[in-house]
């Protein structure tokens, strides 16, 4: 088993090393962000991906008029749905669980595959500026631990995430990730350590693991080892969930 996960780890490390970003300068160049194959729901846009290698868009609610508040998702390919259909996310179910239960919210997912920290520093304040949205969720860092980035320049650069996020008037949770146990303990144990510095030092919203009953387990994940499939998306909805809930109810109460 460990073999193996080590094996689809290399694989992948190598795909995200070669795959090409979004970069700061393409978002400056457009009025909306940019989109592939999109669909436009109540004016908002969900952007699919042939290769679910990216989800650059906002998942539309139901109902009449604009929803009063907002949740905006930055994340990698854990969150964009990388080898999946765009409405088998985690975060499409999420919209689904609000909508169900009639909350106001839009989900804007602004996950891109194979980003980084630094990534997300680049292209956070113009989604901020564009969408203004009350709650942030942060999933970022596994590529930076995959490429073996030095951790403090990691938590440095989610403090300053988590920052910007709330200098914008939104409540901020960050994700928690881990890294296989090949990359050595000092390195291993430090990067999941981090995460919860960096919500600590920030006073954030924290969840230690976001992959907490998904990874390594058994038919929970893809053929590489590191992406969750369909069957653990549910899991990773719950999983947040339990952090997330509060933040959702102290949006509800703002908007009364």
């Amino acid at each position: 088993m460990q073999v193996r996960l080590v094996q689809g780890f290399i694989q992948v490390l190598m795909l995200v090393l070669m795959m090409p970003l979004f970069t700061a300068s393409a978002l400056a160049a457009t009025d909306v962000l940019p989109t592939t194959n999109g669909l436009a729901i109540n004016s908002t846009i969900v952007t699919k991906s042939t290769a679910g290698s990216s989800v650059v868009g906002a998942l539309g609610v139901s109902g009449k008029g604009r929803p009063s508040s907002r949740l905006l998702v930055l994340g990698d390919s854990i969150s964009a749905g990388y080898g999946l259909e765009p409405q088998q996310g985690w975060v499409s179910l999420l919209q689904r669980r609000l909508v169900e239960q009639g909350a106001g919210l839009e989900v804007i997912n602004a996950s891109i595959s194979g980003d980084t920290t630094n990534g997300g520093l680049s292209r956070l304040p113009r989604l901020l500026q564009h969408y203004s949205p009350d709650i942030l969720l942060i999933e970022l860092g596994a590529n930076d631990g995959l490429r073996g980035a030095p951790l403090q320049l990691i938590e440095a650069n989610l403090k300053r995430l988590i920052e910007q996020g709330q200098q914008a008037g939104a409540q901020v949770l960050l994700l928690g990730m881990r890294i296989p146990p090949n990359y050595g303990a000092r390195y291993s144990d430090g990067f999941y350590q981090l995460f919860s510095a960096a919500a600590s030092a920030t006073e954030s919203a924290y969840l230690p693991f976001l992959l907490e009953g998904v990874g390594g387990v058994p038919g929970m994940m893809q053929a590489d080892g590191l992406h969750p499939n369909q069957r653990a998306q549910q899991r990773l909805l719950d999983n947040s969930w339990s952090v997330l809930a509060p933040l959702l109810a102290r949006t509800t109460q703002r908007a009364d």
